[in-house]
Order: C-alpha cells, then sequence, then structure tokens
C-alpha cells in the first residue's frame, strides 16, 4: 500500500510541475522551456539508438509523457521518508531537481538556454520543481492518513 501511495504523491508532484510549466510557459516569455530540453535529449537518444526521431507534436507528446513519468518515479522517493520528515524531504528533493535541470543539462550535452536564459529563468525551474516535490509530499502525506 505505502509503495501505490507514494507513487500517486509522484504522480501528483509531476502533474503539479507540469501544468504549471505547461500554462506558464505559454504566456510568459522568462519561463522555463524544460519541453524544449526534453525533445532534444529525446531526439539525441533515438537518433543515437539508430532510430528516427518522432517529430512535430508527436515528439512533444512523447517527451510529454517522458517527463511526468520520470518526475513522479523521482518525486515517488519521497515517501521512503518517515511521516514526520516527509515536507523537508519533498523540499530538498525538489530543489535538487531544480538545480539539477539548470546546472546538468549542459555538461550531459544539451543546450541549457531553455532553462538558463535569464535569472528569472534560473529562479522558475528550481522554484517549480521545488513545488512539485512539496505537492508529492504533503500528497504522500494525505494519503498516509
Amino acid at each position: 500500500m505505502k509503495v501505490i501511495q507514494n507513487i500517486i504523491g509522484g504522480l501528483a508532484g509531476a502533474l503539479a510541475l507540469n501544468i504549471l510549466h505547461e500554462s506558464v510557459r505559454r504566456v510568459y516569455q522568462d519561463a522555463p522551456r524544460v519541453d524544449l530540453v526534453g525533445e532534444e535529449a529525446l531526439t539525441k537518444i533515438a537518433e543515437s539508438a539508430g532510430t528516427e526521431p518522432p517529430k512535430g507534436d508527436k515528439l512533444y507528446a512523447a517527451t510529454l509523457a517522458g517527463d511526468i513519468l520520470s518526475n513522479a518515479l523521482y518525486y515517488s522517493v519521497i515517501g521512503t521518508s518517515k511521516k514526520k520528515n516527509l515536507l523537508a524531504t519533498g523540499l530538498v528533493t525538489g530543489l535538487a531537481a531544480g538545480v539539477g535541470a539548470v546546472t546538468l543539462t549542459k555538461p550531459l550535452g544539451l543546450s541549457d538556454a531553455p532553462v538558463t536564459r535569464t535569472d528569472k529563468t534560473k529562479a522558475l525551474t528550481v522554484a517549480w520543481y521545488t513545488l512539485g516535490g512539496v505537492v508529492a509530499a504533503l500528497t504522500i502525506k494525505a494519503l498516509r492518513k
């Protein structure tokens, strides 16, 4: 039961992150464009595997699905902490993901411009991943009651 609660919490955090990202990026030019980083990564992975990467809407959909799945799994780890530590674990886990998104993109061979374009973009990237971690932690905590 605890594993399912963790996965549901992780999914809630991932969905919160992606809903925020997808909503704000359409109206605010300094919004992070993690979707572009994901599309670049998926294209490179497909090409290195010798397959034709998806294009257009199919690339976008595959990237969004992969992002939600990977973030859900990542955020579900928050549930391995004790109930009294869930919120702190969610904060730290989300913060680590945000800092990683800003600092690891370039070393991984991807363009970091979509997440480092301005100081606001960097701050929003870190804040949004942190929010995802908090949502995951609060969801897991609520499910444990």
